[in-house]
């Protein structure tokens, strides 16, 4: 038994054989001609023939993954057209004298490695993207398919890295995981596998690949992100124990799936997701959400180098309004603090975090990223139903400055000729014991509340019953503030 560590971006277990993946080499020579003109033009059918097999691909990805990911295949049509990779392969074939085919493919180095050399982790991530459409180019151009044909039986597949096309051509009903060396949580791919509900393991490096072979017995923990080539007994039993528990789990989902969220007495109540990142959607869509409660936006300053800018968020939130149509999501504005510190914003190390440059105090101290967020907010807001939520409240006076600001954004905007929706809903965390000692000052002024409470304590503790009280308190002051 062997135990290989990965990065899971995906949770569920997969066991099975595995099958390494192979793709159809295609080796680029460099050949010297004088007839440019005519490589161009060869170029020029090959670009034809990609995007007609990359609209198939695409049309593929709409039932397998949904109208918001299978975008990534309309922008890998669109890279086959873009003038600074075309000038560049064109530039190449008539200064060198070259053929297309390693035009393209130093072409596709090159750029692949200034993607690589960005700070940016998306746009790091984009190497694969303009490795995967060049591969295609470089195929049609040699007259074939770089990729295998299919298993005839579910297997673990097993590969160096997969490209997105790669992974979406894939036979789902064949694939029970994705397990690569190489890859991100960034990337396309990882991104897709999500969507599809398939297990995935990334980063296990190369050494994995030149160790495993077709047929061997595997599990892949997606949860822990680790792939166990030839178990033993025990191993195998609990996995498939596991399994089980998942499947019957999926399976009460199924049946539940579709229904009203009412219980016995016709009480309707909304059951919404938590969400961390657009990649998520997928999962919201799939277990049938009726909105999106907290979309936790910190991620997206978390998982980046430095600020996002005005456009970048903009991006992000009308992706997940658009895909949820007109299902309500809630937008908690940018929560850093404590044990979620992002390098370039240089916060200063506190004894207590949670009391000091926090959530919404940092926003205020820092009002110009804050007014970034808010216009990259209510710009998409015509996109879907969008709710703003703010966190970390523990004063009137706090409140009155963030609806002063986003009063003051609005304007902006519609000085500006920029259009937003007029019904969006301000919200606040009641999450602070100050703000569920004023909540019921807070709760007029704003559209909605929405309650955390976290308390910790030991049933032998002599502080017990004056937590139970505060306990009862909060719930009473939540009536009161729901009358």
């Amino acid at each position: 038994m062997t135990r290989y560590k990965g990065k899971g971006v995906y949770g569920a277990v997969a066991v099975g054989k595995i099958k390494v993946y192979k793709r159809r080499d295609i080796r680029v020579k460099r050949v010297r001609t004088d007839e440019s003109a005519a490589e161009i033009k060869r170029l020029e059918a090959a670009k034809k023939q990609a995007i007609e097999q990359l609209s198939a691909v695409y049309e593929r990805a709409l039932v397998e993954v949904g109208e918001a990911n299978a975008q990534i295949f309309e922008i890998h049509m669109m890279m086959v057209e873009d003038e600074d990779y075309n000038e560049a392969i064109t530039g190449m074939i008539n200064s060198q004298g070259v053929n297309a085919e390693y035009a393209v493919a130093v072409t596709a180095d090159n750029f692949a490695e200034m993607f690589k050399a960005m700070e940016d982790s998306y746009m790091q991530a984009r190497a694969a993207d303009v490795r995967d459409i060049s591969n295609r180019i470089i195929a049609c151009l040699c007259g074939g398919d770089t990729q295998e044909s299919s298993s005839d039986e579910p297997v673990i597949i097993c590969a160096d890295d997969l490209a997105p096309s790669e992974t979406v051509s894939l036979d789902k009903d064949k694939v029970l995981a994705f397990v690569t060396a190489y890859g991100s949580a960034n990337s396309h791919t990882a991104i897709l596998a999500r969507s599809m509900n398939i297990p995935a393991i990334i980063g296990l490096g190369e050494d994995f690949l030149s160790a495993v072979k077709d047929g061997d017995m595997a599990v892949a923990d997606g949860f822990s992100g680790e792939l166990i080539v030839s178990p033993d007994d025990i191993t195998l039993t609990e996995y498939r124990r596991r399994q089980r528990e998942e499947t019957e789990k999926a399976e009460l989902l199924r049946k539940l799936k579709g229904k009203e969220n009412e219980t016995i007495d016709g009480t309707r109540i909304n059951i919404f997701a938590n969400i961390g990142s657009a990649d998520n959607i997928g999962a919201v869509l799939l277990n049938d959400a009726g909105g999106i409660g907290l979309f936790r936006s910190e991620f997206m300053y978390l998982e980046s180098k430095q600020l996002p800018t005005e456009e970048e968020q903009l991006q992000v939130y009308k992706r997940v309004l658009e895909s949820m149509a007109a299902k309500k999501v809630i937008i908690r504005t940018l929560d850093i603090g404590a044990d979620k510190q992002a390098e370039y914003l240089k916060l200063d190390k506190e004894e207590n975090p949670a009391l000091g440059l926090r959530a919404i105090r940092l926003c205020l101290a820092r009002p110009d990223m804050f007014r970034t967020q808010l216009r990259a907010l209510y710009r998409a807001s015509v996109y879907g139903n969008l709710g703003i939520m703010f966190p970390m409240i523990a004063s009137v006076w706090e409140l009155e400055e963030i609806l002063g600001i986003c009063a003051e954004v609005r304007q902006e905007l519609t000085d500006a000729g920029v259009e937003f929706s007029d019904d969006i809903e301000l919200g606040i965390m009641i999450e602070t014991p100050a703000a569920a000692l004023i909540s019921d000052r807070l709760a007029p002024m704003v559209d909605f509340s929405a309650w955390e409470l976290m308390i910790s304590y030991s049933t032998h503790s002599p502080a017990t019953g004056r937590i139970r009280s505060l306990i009862v308190f909060v719930i009473l002051t939540m009536r009161r503030c729901c009358a």
